[in-house]
């Protein structure tokens, strides 16, 4: 658990009920959609307070609750320096709130945040990191260092839509491409 800010105990409902709805989607479905939100955002990061009120706007904004449940577990994730387990998510969401949290109710509140765009999952590690910029769309792009693990998000919008265009070409329709480069960081190169 290296990298995890300390929280204090959070008060407030639970929210570990099964979820019946699936998350929406985090890129609109067809290319071109995707073209037009992107050809009008506006890249804003945040931190601290600023990210957790951008995050429970873009949660809101795509009909979900922000439930004091979900604030938690979005505070340990951005607590968090590498991509997270939800195993490791949900002993420190247990730490915060003083009781136990089970590691399924943290991967339901983590898909909801991939859907609503407030969190990214790395794909070879099963991890997930906090997005930055909740309220912008942008394809995954990561540089995943074998070495210490760390793991660092970038926005081509080029490349990505170079990979949707020729998912396309292909007879493919892309919803979400994900591109993970493993190697070595500076750091440890």
């Amino acid at each position: 658990m290296a990298g995890l800010a300390i929280l204090p105990a959070l008060l407030g409902n639970d929210d570990n009920r099964i979820l019946d709805q699936q998350p929406p989607p985090l890129a609109p479905a067809s290319p071109s959609a995707y073209s037009d939100v992107m050809a009008t955002h506006d890249h804003t990061l945040h931190h601290g307070e600023s990210l957790n009120e951008a995050a429970r706007v873009a949660l809101l904004s795509a009909g979900e609750q922000w439930t004091d449940m979900r604030s938690t577990v979005f505070k340990v994730l951005t607590g968090f320096e590498k991509p997270a387990s939800a195993y490791d998510i949900a002993d420190a969401v247990s730490k915060a709130r003083g009781k136990r949290v089970a590691a399924n109710s943290v991967y339901r509140i983590l898909d909801i945040f991939v859907g609503a765009n407030l969190a990214r999952r790395v794909e070879t590690a099963n991890a997930y990191i906090a997005n930055a910029h909740p309220d912008c769309l942008h394809d995954c792009i990561f540089l995943v260092c074998d070495a210490c693990g760390q793991t660092t998000h970038l926005d081509d919008d080029i490349l990505s839509n170079g990979v949707r265009d020729a998912a396309t070409k292909a007879g493919f329709a892309p919803v979400r491409p994900v591109i993970e480069v493993r190697g070595t960081c500076s750091d440890c190169g």
